[in-house]
């Protein structure tokens, strides 16, 4: 990335429909093909069952850890057109979903901006999303990994989540 100053964010990534994990592979490839982002860890893969609308089949859940020059809003922009090119539609709340990526952590930043809350809103009561960004943040912030541990330990659900391939 050259002299361009670099930010980490950390990304959940989901699907529920069809090839579930080509969709996580292409997810992270198109990241990854972003002259202005580099994938720089991933977690394993877990299955976990829907939540909130719970008519639809269980989803796989990863997380991956990026480097890039972007900003928070331009990363967004990076991730939402990816979900578009991997046939993600939003009919339902909560539905099913070829491809679902959420910005969790983008630095230190903090914002309550509408369109990108960071860090994510929901991410500390949701298992599915702690399980895999505590592998994903292990090697470059062990700190806030032990940290998000913890919050886990008082999570209820965890048991709703299964590994389902090792990455590394």
């Amino acid at each position: 990335m050259g002299s361009q100053p670099s930010f980490v964010a950390y990304i959940a990534l989901g699907s529920n429909m069809e090839d579930r994990e080509r969709f996580l592979s292409d997810a992270i490839r198109l990241l990854d093909e972003h002259e202005a982002i580099q994938v720089s860890a991933q977690s394993n893969i877990y299955e976990t069952d829907p939540v909130g609308y719970t008519d639809q089949g269980p989803f796989l859940n990863m997380a991956v850890e990026v480097e890039t020059s972007l900003s928070a809003e331009a990363l967004f922009d990076v991730m939402m057109q990816i979900e578009q090119r991997l046939g993600r539609v939003r009919e339902i709340r909560f539905g099913p979903r070829t491809m679902d990526l959420d910005m969790l952590l983008y630095d230190d930043l903090r914002q309550d901006d509408p369109k990108l809350i960071l860090p994510h809103p929901r991410m500390l009561e949701r298992a599915f999303v702690l399980v895999p960004l505590i592998e994903a943040m292990q090697g470059r912030h062990p700190q806030q990994a032990a940290e998000l541990s913890a919050q886990l330990e008082k999570l209820e659900g965890k048991e709703g989540i299964t590994l389902w391939k090792k990455m590394q």
